[in-house]
């Protein structure tokens, strides 16, 4: 089994920055892709933003251009720079990432959220 452990939200004003960050453990794994989702009270999660293995990503429109995602293969961390928050950032941020263990058994498995809070 894989857990995914978040860190890095927090309140920030309207223009400021956070840097999200993800860790993945367990034993075993091999991750395909990794990323972020979040979710505003009332709203469906979406994407945020998703990286591969080989490091290609995908952004939600809303985001391109503001934040960045990254990834450390070598300690199975996946990163997320917020620039230039807005108000509409609010939500809790959740960590995600598709995995391959023994057998090639497939799985995703979902971080337990981060609260990011911008003010206007």
């Amino acid at each position: 089994q894989v857990q995914l452990v978040e860190s890095g939200g927090g309140l920030v004003q309207a223009g400021g920055s956070l840097r999200l960050s993800c860790a993945a453990s367990g034993s075993s794994f091999s991750i395909y892709v990794m990323g972020w989702y979040r979710q505003s009270p009332g709203k469906q999660r979406e994407l945020v933003a998703i990286i591969t293995s080989g490091e290609s990503t995908t952004y939600a429109d809303s985001v391109k251009g503001r934040f960045t995602i990254s990834r450390d293969n070598a300690i199975n961390t996946v990163y997320l720079q917020m620039n230039s928050l807005k108000p509409e950032d609010t939500a809790v941020y959740y960590c995600y990432a598709y995995y391959s263990t023994t057998y090639s058994l497939k799985f995703n498995v979902w971080g337990q959220g981060t609260q990011v809070t911008v003010s206007s």
